[in-house]
């Protein structure tokens, strides 16, 4: 078994679709510079509301990865 470490960052996702779309972006994003995601927890949840509607969501994900070894 290896022994790996792994390092945790904190971002915010946000979706006009749904809470689970604003998670997606978040983690598309985070790929795209980050290697190595291994999981994801969600923090926070909130959204903005306009005429009794959800307007807009906000997911605050923390985000683990294996940081690489030498």
């Amino acid at each position: 078994m290896e022994n790996n470490i792994y390092k945790k960052i904190e971002i915010v996702g946000s979706s006009e679709i749904s809470s689970d779309d604003a998670v997606k972006q978040a983690l598309k994003s985070a790929s795209s510079s980050i290697q190595n995601l291994r999981w994801f927890e969600v923090i926070e949840s909130r959204g903005s509301i306009k005429d009794g509607n959800i307007e807009h969501w906000q997911v605050t994900i923390k985000i683990g990865f294996t940081m690489k070894s030498e």
